[in-house]
Parts: C-alpha cells; sequence; structure tokens
C-alpha cells in the first residue's frame, strides 16, 4: 500500500471498509479494555467472529498483555488483508454431500463460549466455556450436562484434554495457569506458569509417559509439565513472534506444533526440548493440526483456505484447496481411527464440516445446522464420531456417520 501497516493512516485506510458500530466498537474497546480477560469478553460478546482475530503481534512485534486491545484492532486489520489477498485465488475444489447427522445441545450456560472439546475416558464429551469460567460436560446420550466452575476468577479456559486417570486438564488462558479438575470432586488443583512471560497457555496435549504439552501462544513458548512432580519447563520458539498454537503427539511420542503466524510447523524433542521447524509454503498460516497412523500431519491452512499434509520424514508438503474457496478460514480438525481427516470452515456462513478421504483425495461437505459460530477445534471418538464446540451459538455436538 506504501503506508507503514501500524500507522494511523494505514488504518484509516482499512476500517472505512467495516461499518460504523464496527468502529464504534473498535472506539470502545480502545478506551475501555484494560486487562486480557476484560479485553477478551468484550470483544467475545460484541459478536463478532473471534475465530479470525487472534494474532497477537500481527506486525512482527511483540505486544505486552496490558495491550491486548491493540491485539483485537490488530487481528481485526489482519483479517481485512488477508481477504484481500485471497482475491483473485483459484475455484474452490470439487466437493460431493457429506452423510452425516450432526446433532447439537445448547450449553446450560448463556454466553459460555463454548472453545474446545474434548472426548473423555468415559466417551462424555467434554468442554471449556471461556466466558463463563468454567468446564462443561455433556453425556451425548442422555443428553444431560454437568458444570464445574473454576476457582480462578476469570481463568479464561482454553484447551482441554483428559488423562488416563479421567481428571480433565485445561489451560487457564487469561490467567496464566494449567488447571487439573477432578470429576468425582470438582475439586481444582491449579498449576502456576513459573516465568511472567509466560502469558497465553493455550492447547494441551499428553504424551504416553504422561508428561502434558502446551503451546502460550502470546509468549512464544511451548511448555511441559509433569504431573507427579508438578514441575513446569518452558523452551522459547527460535522464529520470534511465531504464535505457537494447536500441537499433537506422534506415535514416537514427539510433539508437534503449528506456529500460526508464519509458514512453519515444529517439533520439540521431549528430552532436550530442542525445536526442529519446518518451511509450509509462502503464505501458510498453519492454525490446528492431527496426525494420522503413519505419522503424517495434516493441518488447516486458515489464512489461504486449505489443507496441508506434512511429512515429516521428508519435509515434503501437499496442499489442497478446501471446498469453501480462500476465504473459507479453515480450523478446527480431527483424524478418526478410519482415516478420515475431518475440519471445520469458518469463514463461510453456514460453518461446515468436512472430511477429506487420504485416499481418494475427496472432499465431502456438510452445513451445521446452527451455523457453527465457529468450530474451533474437535475431537474424534474411538468409535468415529467427531465431536465440536460451537462457540459464537453457545452450542456442543457430534458428528456422527452415516452407517
Amino acid at each position: 500500500m506504501g503506508i507503514e501497516p501500524t500507522s494511523e493512516a494505514w488504518e484509516a485506510s482499512i476500517l472505512p471498509l467495516y461499518d460504523a458500530r464496527l468502529k464504534i466498537k473498535l472506539a470502545n474497546w480502545r478506551g475501555a479494555c484494560k486487562g486480557p480477560g476484560q479485553t477478551q469478553r468484550a470483544f467475545l460478546r460484541s459478536g463478532i467472529d473471534a475465530g479470525r482475530l487472534t494474532w497477537a503481534t500481527i506486525f512482527r512485534r511483540e505486544v505486552p498483555m496490558r495491550g491486548r486491545n491493540q491485539i483485537i484492532l490488530g487481528g481485526i486489520i489482519l483479517s481485512l488483508a488477508v481477504a484481500f489477498a485471497s482475491r483473485g485465488a483459484a475455484q474452490a475444489t470439487e466437493v460431493s454431500e457429506l452423510k452425516v447427522k450432526i446433532h447439537e445441545w445448547d450449553v446450560p450456560t448463556k454466553g459460555a463460549h463454548p472453545h474446545d472439546p474434548a472426548v473423555g475416558p468415559d466417551g462424555a464429551l467434554w468442554f471449556t466455556e471461556q466466558m463463563a469460567n468454567k468446564l462443561g460436560r455433556l453425556d451425548p446420550k442422555s443428553g444431560e450436562f454437568k458444570e464445574f466452575p473454576l476457582k480462578i476468577e476469570d481463568s479464561g479456559p482454553h484447551g482441554l484434554v483428559a488423562d488416563s486417570n479421567g481428571n480433565i486438564w485445561f489451560t487457564g488462558n487469561f490467567k496464566g495457569y494449567i488447571g487439573k479438575l477432578d470429576p468425582r470432586t470438582g475439586a481444582v488443583t491449579e498449576f502456576k506458569i513459573p516465568d511472567p512471560k509466560g502469558e497465553d497457555p493455550h492447547t494441551a496435549v499428553f504424551d504416553s509417559q504422561g508428561f502434558l504439552w502446551f503451546t502460550l501462544q502470546v509468549a512464544n513458548m511451548v511448555g511441559r509439565l509433569d504431573p507427579r512432580a508438578g514441575k513446569i519447563d518452558l523452551k522459547k520458539l527460535p522464529t520470534a513472534n511465531s504464535h505457537p498454537y494447536g500441537i499433537a503427539i506422534n506415535s514416537k511420542g514427539l510433539p508437534i506444533f503449528c506456529e500460526f503466524a508464519t509458514n512453519k510447523m515444529a517439533s520439540i524433542d521431549p528430552q532436550t526440548m530442542e525445536i526442529t521447524e519446518f518451511t509450509l509454503p509462502e503464505g501458510a498460516r498453519p492454525r490446528r493440526m492431527a496426525i494420522d497412523a503413519s505419522d503424517r500431519v495434516y493441518f488447516t491452512d486458515f489464512s489461504r483456505g486449505q489443507l496441508g499434509r506434512l511429512d515429516m520424514t521428508s519435509g515434503a508438503v501437499k496442499m489442497w484447496a478446501s471446498p469453501g474457496g480462500a476465504k473459507s478460514a479453515p480450523y478446527g480438525i480431527a483424524i478418526s481411527p478410519d482415516g478420515m481427516v475431518w475440519y471445520s470452515e469458518s469463514g463461510v456462513k453456514p460453518n461446515t464440516i468436512i472430511q477429506f478421504d487420504p485416499k481418494t483425495e475427496k472432499f465431502a461437505r456438510a452445513n451445521i445446522p446452527s451455523g457453527g459460530g465457529t468450530v474451533r477445534n474437535m475431537a474424534a471418538t474411538s468409535d468415529g464420531r467427531v465431536y465440536i464446540a460451537c462457540s459464537g451459538v453457545d452450542k456442543v455436538g457430534v458428528v456422527e456417520p452415516a452407517r
């Protein structure tokens, strides 16, 4: 454009593309949002799709937590830039009808903004209620809900995962801690991030040794928690402001994660914590990921509207255009036991559920009945169903393939 992308002139050239109501909201955020929890709540309750607006350091510079309102503004401007860049992109790929049943339930607390789902050892659907400061559990068979309030106010629970004993671990996104819920008693144990710069604990996953690995998006770190000792180790990423996001463990016990603000994926050695980065095509922005039985890494390219696959051995990358096109913003992703890849397009209305068959490289699509309101993550069950959380419409759901 010829204008510095952090200048008032550049902002002025972009913001007129939004309507007057959005300008008012931006002004309110600038004046009223003092901290991360407050900003996030004001933003999420505004009704704007938060799925596109999470890059905290979009202009390649560090943004402190106290400036979270700047993060929101930066994300909005970035979303416009991504939309402009995608104009003139290739036509969307061919897609067939996806034969599934999608069951959805309203979560008990209005405005809870369910963020991530997880599968409990008993098959229950667990989810974080980010704006209600709770964890929730749904029995999909009976439709019965149970909610678990957290002790620390405004924790902003984000990612969650079950351990082998049935405890539910979660990231306290707004307050910088990892939590463990015992569903039998409702007791919550907190593990504070030891580094004050360790902001934004994000997505968590267990390895086979019982260690909990997690990303810290704004802090640009990856963490490892030993639940037995209560010790947390942190590792800074070699690429500045790369925003580690989705994370998963392969069959060899190697944690692999997305670097959302760059065109890179990375792995971290579980013993030395040395990080190895893998470069993706220029312009790719990997957000969420899943690993198949052959340790191939599938990821959603949120920026370019594509599904990607990375071979960690050779470094080879293959990309497919998502059916919804360049602006479809693929987000949550999971792989079912039959090897099918599932993900949601958050940039189309209604949001979609996409199934990709790696053997035929064919896509199938179904619309989410409620509209989805941004499916940020999903989890596959052992019997081939997929659990989803529909943040913007306060629902959780189960995608069941036709038998």
